[in-house]
């Protein structure tokens, strides 16, 4: 386990209820109702699950880690570029387990260019380094 060698933001939320509650962050910034899919036997309402939220994070830390390695290379992302996240939820051996897919989408840049990019943003994203052995990771370029 590697350590922080400093804090740099601490990110606080409260859950209350479960996969049929709510969260929010203590500055008010994020506040979401949760309900469970019909996959995992609920009654699929309206609002939004931990699997979604962790698609949505994962994606957007990803993008973050992709524009830093970029500017290292001094290579210029395409404005467009976007990550298409999916988060999938299943039994493993003794609970649930998840799994991930991340496709990135990085407009005309040119393929080898863009999966040398994702390959160093997946060893410096924090996301990547948290899950990294623990859960299955596919990441593709489109």
């Amino acid at each position: 386990m590697k350590t922080l060698q400093s804090v740099a933001y601490t990110a606080k939320a409260t859950a209350t209820g479960g996969r049929e509650g709510s969260a929010k962050s203590d500055d008010g910034r994020l506040e979401v109702a949760l309900s469970t899919p019909k996959g995992l036997g609920g009654d699929d309402g309206q609002g939004t699950n931990p699997e979604q939220l962790f698609a949505a994070g994962y994606a957007a830390c990803f993008i973050g880690a992709l524009k830093l390695v970029a500017g290292q290379a001094k290579v210029a992302l395409p404005k467009e570029t976007h990550i298409n996240s999916e988060v999938s939820i299943g039994p493993i051996e003794g609970g649930f387990g998840i799994a991930v897919k991340l496709e990135v989408n990085v407009g005309d840049l040119d393929k080898a260019t863009a999966q040398e990019l994702v390959n160093k943003a997946h060893e410096v994203c924090p996301y990547s380094n948290a899950t990294r052995g623990n859960i299955a990771i596919e990441l593709t370029v489109a």
